[in-house]
């Protein structure tokens, strides 16, 4: 297996984790006509009855028990717009559904197309093929994050707007960024953090947790030197945490150092190491 490792820099970058793009490198063959998987029974009923979020946590659900997930994809994919609709309006729906689909399609892509994310174009190739279909339009792993969860282009260490977004990305975009989501976005790597199934009436809760575990495995404060190490998400989207003063109130917030603690903050190396299926235990 290729490993690729970023050197650990004392020093901010201005690069982005990955290129900004929306292109569809040999889309995969979605799973969208095939309904002889609607009977399968759930917790929640027909894969048919399911609503969208439920359909995405249950997706999830099957790529974590080895289920299979293609009912789940073709369900996915035959939904219309007014099946959608609820996600323009209700953010915590959105979030869960979006956070879902991203950790599902991340487990597809690594399932399905292992050697995308091994390809030395990993950020062109991996990030732009098309991981799922969701009301029979196709979606990358950028689409969903950079397009619809954060509304800002991966460049620019989260200061700059995503341009030229298609009508689908602007339908479904969050209106508000909750940079939480970058301690809930699986993508492969050994450094990501775990994945858990979202529920739109606890994301809110599972965000925080989310938050806590990974800050709390990873942070490293050294109040002798006056400095704190964070995981290099911190320095890709910089922007998206409000900056240095923003990265530090929210690592006072997580109590990860001491409410009256200033330090300098520097960045920790990203471990590119493949690691599928990183689910939360329990």
């Amino acid at each position: 297996m290729a490993t690729t490792s970023v050197t650990d820099a004392e020093t901010e970058e201005a690069g982005g984790a990955d290129a900004d793009t929306d292109a569809d490198a040999g889309a995969d063959a979605d799973a969208s006509g095939d309904t002889s998987g609607a009977g399968v029974r759930t917790g929640s009923g027909a894969v048919s009855d399911l609503t969208p979020t439920e359909t995405a946590q249950e997706l999830l659900v099957a790529y974590r028990t080895d289920i299979d997930p293609d009912p789940y994809l073709a369900t996915l994919a035959e939904f219309d717009e007014s099946e959608l609709r609820p996600l323009q309006r209700d953010r915590e729906r959105a979030l869960a559904f979006w956070l879902n689909c991203y950790n599902a399609g991340t487990q597809r892509l690594l399932a399905e197309r292992p050697g995308l994310y091994e390809s030395p174009l990993r950020m062109l190739r991996f990030f732009g093929a098309r991981c799922l279909t969701v009301a029979g339009t196709g979606v990358s792993l950028d689409d969903i994050e950079q397009g619809i969860l954060r509304g800002r282009s991966k460049y620019g260490l989260g200061y700059l707007p995503r341009l030229l977004p298609d009508t689908f990305e602007v339908l479904y975009r969050l209106d508000d960024l909750d940079p939480r989501i970058h301690f809930a976005l699986n993508c492969g790597a050994a450094s990501c953090p775990a994945i858990r199934a979202y529920e739109p009436g606890a994301v809110d809760d599972q965000l925080d947790l989310a938050t806590r575990a990974y800050l709390d495995g990873t942070v490293e404060y050294a109040p002798e030197s006056g400095t704190v190490r964070v995981p290099r998400v911190f320095l890709w989207y910089r922007g998206d945490f409000g900056g240095p003063r923003g990265i530090r109130r929210l690592l006072r917030e997580y109590e990860v150092i001491p409410a009256d603690a200033t330090p300098r903050v520097r960045y920790q190396s990203w471990d590119w190491s493949r690691a599928g299926a990183k689910f939360v235990e329990g």
